[in-house]
């Protein structure tokens, strides 16, 4: 029995082979995962920047929305390498879809109009800013009792 790879794309790459289920591997993506939306987070006084790797992306392929106090990236690729001999036939066809997103709890107080967002040579920067907190204003809600 083969033991689970623990060094490469995902613990159970070769953990299911021994029963008779399809190697995982056959139908790995052209593009990498293990390089798709690495996010570094710093915090500065500010506010947080996150710069988001997003290889082989177009600005086009990427979209961020806010919504209910969390921020979620969504890239989406298709990908075609088609190749033909002399006479017109398929020596290689491949094709490649897919989405990946990663979402990102910002707070309730941020706006859309906050957070700014920059693409420029695959990697996507935004920055959040800092909201100061609002205090916490206990109310007592007292119940009348009758007698």
């Amino acid at each position: 029995m083969m033991m689970p790879s623990i060094f490469g794309e995902d613990l159970f790459d070769t953990f299911f082979d021994d029963f008779g289920w399809p190697s995982r591997r056959t139908s790995r993506p052209a593009v990498s995962t293990s390089n798709i939306m690495r996010t570094d987070v710093r915090e500065t006084e500010t506010g947080y920047e996150l710069d988001i790797d997003l290889p082989g992306y177009k600005k086009e392929d990427v979209q961020a929305e806010l919504k209910e106090g969390y921020l979620t990236i969504t890239a989406k690729s298709n990908s075609n390498n088609d190749q033909k001999d002399a006479n017109g036939r398929y020596i290689r066809r491949e094709r490649y879809s897919g989405t990946c997103s990663r979402r990102f709890y910002v707070g309730d107080d941020i706006e859309q109009t906050d957070i700014k967002a920059k693409f420029e040579n695959g990697i996507l920067k935004i920055a959040v800013p800092k909201k100061e907190a609002k205090p916490v204003v206990e109310e007592n809600k007292y119940i009348t009792i009758e007698g």
